[in-house]
């Protein structure tokens, strides 16, 4: 995760055969449990709830239409969000991105202390990515670079037309690169608050010159990662937000049914499944590519394999190790698309199903967002709560000038230890939940997909093998030491 995160808390378990050690601040945890009973039960779990969501399901006849609409989509009430609301929302939002820009261009040196690199990775990347998933996608309702963009056209109407037409082959390929740019950034870009505002005055301008060029709505639909990241978080929260015609409103809130919003469309281009896929896959390679065998699979394994035949100085080999994270992140994603679709490929042969394959990669797209959505809850949790509390401090004191504006200048001056064996036991609870949400999901989409119940249930035996892989591989990640080392010499 950051830097600065990162500089905080620790929190990484470590499992091997019959017992694990975890680092929260330097103490050390042992699972009550071998690692193993903890994978197995986890996969029991999800094969029982696939039964009975199996029997539950297999009642309402499966229609075939591939287009059909999901059971369980009508809204429970539609409100109107008032015209000032959103307003207010976007001031609010654009005050925070100058506020944070300047703080990392004027405030302290230290990431630490500094207001912008917790407020951005905490509050913001973290925050509201959870505070999304509940409360629906509010970033669409005070997303700073379109509020920007509204003014902008506001005093010089027609200025975000679009000059040139967005080729449809393009899809959410921007996106996708902009956001694989920033965990790069993230994990390996030696992050400190001036870099972290020079990047965000970039992705300003960046935005508004896609904007000018292709359209306001375009980019901000397929090429400003943000909006794409929170729209897909949102498809999980119980509350819409949608574009209202009404002039006493701009939007419209529909109140749903938790989940149902990822039954109700689906992927409408391939980029938007590799999107969804390195949501996934970003999380759990950060998640390893710090710990005790990731890093001994470069120096133990491929460096004294080279370093026979290839003579270089070691800080040479240091660099090779960079690059080959770097490699890894971005080729990680492409073994989560071909386990995907492998078993996509057997649920399809078994139920000698005509649908092409592409086309099942899209329907079942959006029944992995909960798994990585949990991904990241488990993965960072804790670095919010320890993290995150001192904002409350730093907005007294934005740029380390000595003020006190809110009178909180002084709170949470001591670090908060989280407790090993509770962050322990919620990340194993929260993974398998992810994991029963994405086996209703896919069930429901294969009832809609294939010709029969029976079918159906055929269909996802493949799927609940990917569930099972998935839910192992990350309580795994979860469990292995880190290596705080990797620079030293390599044993």
């Amino acid at each position: 995760m950051t830097r600065v995160a990162k500089g905080v808390v620790s929190l990484l378990l470590a499992a091997w055969s019959g017992g694990a050690g975890a680092c929260v601040l330097g103490a050390v945890y042992n699972l009550p449990i071998p690692f193993g009973m903890y994978a197995s039960g986890a996969g029991a779990a999800l094969v029982v709830s696939f039964i009975v969501v199996a029997f539950v399901l297999r009642a309402p006849a499966a229609t075939g239409n591939i287009d059909a609409a999901p059971s369980g989509s009508r809204h429970v009430s539609q409100l109107s969000l008032p015209r000032w609301v959103v307003s207010s929302a976007s001031c609010a939002s654009l005050f925070g991105l100058l506020l944070t820009i300047v703080t990392g261009l004027l405030g302290s040196a230290n990431p630490l202390a500094n207001f912008n690199m917790t407020f951005f990775w905490i509050i913001f990347w973290l925050g509201l990515t959870y505070i999304t998933a509940l409360l629906g996608d509010l970033y669409s309702l005070a997303n700073p670079w379109r509020a920007l963009c509204g003014w902008l056209e506001h005093a010089s109407p027609g200025i975000f037309r679009g000059r040139f037409h967005y080729p449809a082959w393009l899809g959410y390929y921007p996106a996708l690169v902009l956001y694989a740019t920033l965990i790069w950034t993230e994990l390996f870009g030696q992050f400190q608050p001036q870099t972290l505002s020079v990047m965000l005055l970039g992705y300003t301008g960046l935005n508004v010159v896609a904007a000018w060029m292709v359209g306001k709505d375009i980019w901000f639909r397929y090429g400003e990662f943000f909006s794409v990241f929170f729209r897909l978080i949102g498809k999980m929260a119980p509350i819409e937000y949608s574009s209202n015609s009404d002039g006493n409103a701009t939007y419209g809130i529909r109140i749903r049914r938790p989940f149902v919003g990822l039954l109700e469309v689906s992927a409408d281009h391939f980029s938007l499944l590799l999107f969804v896929v390195f949501m996934l896959s970003s999380t759990a390679f950060d998640g390893a590519h710090e710990t005790v065998p990731w890093v001994g699979m470069f120096w133990k394994g491929i460096y004294p394999m080279l370093s026979n035949h290839i003579v270089q100085p070691y800080l040479i080999w240091v660099s090779v190790y960079y690059i080959w994270q770097s490699a890894m992140l971005l080729l990680l994603p492409l073994c989560y698309l071909a386990v995907y679709l492998i078993l996509l490929w057997l649920a399809r042969t078994v139920t000698h199903s005509g649908t092409t394959l592409p086309r099942l990669a899209l329907r079942f797209a959006f029944t992995l967002i909960p798994i990585a959505f949990v991904y990241n809850m488990t993965h960072y949790y804790g670095e919010f709560a320890s993290q995150g509390i001192q904002v409350l401090r730093m907005v007294s004191d934005p740029f380390s000038f000595g003020w006190n504006l809110f009178g909180t200048a002084h709170w949470f001056t001591d670090p908060i230890v989280l407790d090993a064996g509770a962050v322990w036991h919620t990340q194993v609870g929260l993974i398998l939940f992810g994991h029963i949400a994405s086996v209703y999901l896919a069930h429901v989409e294969a009832l809609k997909v294939f010709p029969s119940a029976r079918h159906a249930v055929l269909s996802q035996l493949p799927m609940l093998l990917l569930m099972v892989l998935l839910t192992t591989a990350g309580l795994w990640i979860l469990s292995l030491p880190i290596d705080a080392g990797q620079l030293s010499t390599p044993l």
